[in-house]
């Protein structure tokens, strides 16, 4: 189990160039990547993302490739025809105003804008062999970051989830006790106004039918089935995340309804219990990748 947040950073400095790596995450539903690295190595990026597509699967990641290289070869490009035409506007201008178009310095025509050019020579594949260890140790050390803490919510989800269990037994445990209190309410009801006119036949069969809406045993078969669910998605799922905000759903459902047809002090501790610890296993999965 992952968390959907970690970071990592990365820095290899050498005579000739010095490369760094950063990843950073928080919560996302579905993975969002960002890559920002120099804009003359665009064209790698895609090499990057596939890499960490291949191990991510959700979260919001930045990621920073810095590249510093030192006495990088650069190729200088000279625009001859805009350096005459440059020469000859200045020499107009300086015979215009009796200047001796001689003494025009050479740096005033090879400073103007687009004499000169320069470009570094760009090697894609040399550039991607000198960031790749660092991205890769970084991406190593990201995802190491990730499951630490994964594991500390693991941890923390099966502790919340043996609360919900706890619950789910002293519902069992009352299960017999609130029908049996329901069948003497009823019965009572039923004496209370018909007195010695009540057919006790007729009595069970309505008693029988409107158990079937007050038992609480179809609730807890569920609850405890979602239970083992949520404790599988735990153990066994390596990216558990969205399936158990669904089961959550279903498990909040089951105890809404145990809740509503409460009649015992005891069992409703106990709903409370669950839905406190239904929270925050709810909150935590949307922390899970």
């Amino acid at each position: 189990m992952n968390s959907m947040t970690g970071y990592a950073y990365n820095e290899v400095v050498t005579e000739n160039y010095t490369v760094s790596v950063e990843f950073k995450s928080v919560n996302s539903r579905f993975l969002d990547l960002s890559i920002n690295l120099p804009s003359f190595l665009g064209r790698i990026e895609n090499k990057f993302k596939e890499i960490i597509t291949s191990k991510i699967q959700r979260g919001k990641l930045d990621i920073f490739i810095r590249v510093k290289e030192e006495n990088a070869p650069v190729l200088i490009s000279v625009d001859e025809n805009m350096a005459k035409s440059y020469f000859e506007a200045i020499s107009k201008i300086a015979k215009s105003i009796g200047h001796n178009e001689k003494e025009i310095p050479l740096s005033l025509i090879v400073t103007q804008e687009g004499v000169l050019s320069s470009q570094k020579e760009i090697d894609i594949e040399k550039y991607y062999q000198m960031i790749l260890p660092v991205f890769e140790k970084s991406l190593e050390e990201f995802i190491i970051d990730r499951n630490r803490e994964g594991e500390n919510l693991k941890k923390d989800l099966l502790y919340q989830l043996e609360k919900i269990e706890k619950a789910s037994v002293v519902f069992t445990e009352w299960q017999p006790k609130m029908e049996n209190a329901f069948k003497e309410n009823i019965i009572k009801k039923f004496n209370e106004i018909l007195g010695d006119k009540v057919d006790e036949q007729r009595v069970m069969t309505e008693v029988a039918s409107l158990m079937v809406k007050y038992t609480i045993n179809e609730e807890i078969v569920r609850l405890k089935s979602h239970i083992k669910a949520v404790q599988n998605e735990i153990e066994n799922n390596a990216t558990p995340g969205k399936r158990l905000d669904f089961i959550c759903q279903e498990m909040n459902r089951e105890i809404n309804t145990i809740g509503s047809k409460n009649q015992f002090i005891e069992i409703a501790e106990q709903v409370i219990n669950a839905k406190d610890a239904l929270e925050n296993i709810r909150e935590q999965s949307k922390n899970i990748e």
